[in-house]
C-alpha cells in the first residue's frame, strides 16, 4: 500500500493504543513518520516497526515543547504534510470533586496540545498543501458521565477543527476530525470508575456491537490523511461501531 508514499507525517500519542497503530499503519502506506509521546522506551518499541521515521519524548501540554518538536520534524525530514493529533487522556471523576489541577490537565492534554501543534505546524502544512486530522472522541459530540473536563476538551477540539476548516477554506490545507467510540487500548485497561458510580450512566457510552480494535479507527485516520480524501474538509467522522446510529 502506497497511499501516503512520500508524505511526512507527525503523530502524537504514538507510544501506545491508537497512536501506535496509526504510526505503524502510515508507515506501511509509505509515509515517513515522526512520532511523539512521553514514554521513550515504548516509542522505541513502536518505531521498531516503522520503516522510515523517528521519534521524540514530548509533553504536548507545553507550547514550547510542541513548537520545538514540529521544528525538529521539519528540519529532519525537509517538511511536513500531515499532522495527526491523537494524544489524549480520560480519567473519570465526579465533577464536584474535581480540583483546579484536574480541570487544567484535562484541557492541557486533550485541547491545548492539539492547538499548540496545529499552530506550530500550519506554516509547513500550508506550504505543502497538507492536512490535519484531529482525533476527538464521541465525547466530543455527546455528553458522558463523570467526564466534564474530558467532554469539554473534546467538544473544544471539534470546535477548533471546524474553525480552522473555515479559516483555511481558500488555502491548500484540509482539516478534519475523527470521533472514536470505545477501543481496546491500554487506556481502557487502566480504566477506574469514581467512587460509588452509576454504571448505567457509564455504559451509555458503549456500542451494542462491542469494542473496536485500534486499527479500525487508524484506517479512517489514514484515509483522511491521504490524497484519496482530497475533497473532505471540515468533516467530523464518528467511528463508533454503530453506537450513534439510534
Amino acid at each position: 500500500m502506497t497511499a501516503l508514499q512520500g508524505k511526512v507525517t507527525f503523530v502524537t500519542g504514538a507510544s501506545s493504543g491508537l497512536g501506535a497503530e496509526t504510526a505503524k499503519l502510515l508507515s506501511r502506506q509509505g509515509a515517513t513518520v515522526f512520532g511523539i509521546a512521553r514514554d521513550t522506551a515504548r516509542l522505541a518499541e513502536v518505531f521498531a516497526d516503522v520503516e522510515h521515521g523517528s521519534y521524540a519524548s514530548v509533553d504536548v501540554g507545553s507550547a514550547p515543547a510542541c513548537k520545538d518538536a514540529v521544528e525538529q520534524c521539519v528540519q529532519e525530514f525537509g517538511g511536513l504534510d500531515v499532522l495527526v493529533n491523537i494524544a489524549g487522556k480520560h480519567q473519570m471523576r465526579r465533577t464536584e470533586s474535581m480540583t483546579d489541577h484536574d480541570w487544567t490537565q484535562d484541557l492541557a492534554v486533550n485541547l491545548n496540545g492539539p492547538f499548540y501543534l496545529c499552530r506550530a505546524a500550519l506554516p509547513s502544512l500550508l506550504e505543502r498543501g497538507g492536512n490535519i486530522v484531529n482525533v476527538a472522541s464521541i465525547a466530543g459530540v455527546e455528553g458522558q458521565a463523570y467526564s466534564a473536563g474530558y467532554c469539554a476538551a473534546k467538544h473544544g477540539l471539534i470546535g477548533l477543527t471546524r474553525a480552522l476548516a473555515v479559516e483555511y477554506t481558500a488555502d491548500r490545507l484540509r482539516v478534519n476530525a475523527v470521533c472514536p467510540g470505545g477501543m481496546l487500548t491500554p487506556q481502557l485497561e487502566q480504566f477506574t470508575a469514581p467512587e460509588d458510580p452509576n454504571y448505567d450512566l457509564i455504559m451509555r457510552t458503549a456500542s451494542p456491537r462491542g469494542m473496536m480494535a485500534p486499527l479500525d479507527v487508524a484506517n479512517v485516520v489514514a484515509f483522511l490523511a491521504s490524497d484519496a480524501a482530497a475533497a473532505i474538509h471540515g468533516a467530523v467522522y464518528r467511528v463508533d461501531n454503530g453506537k450513534g446510529a439510534g
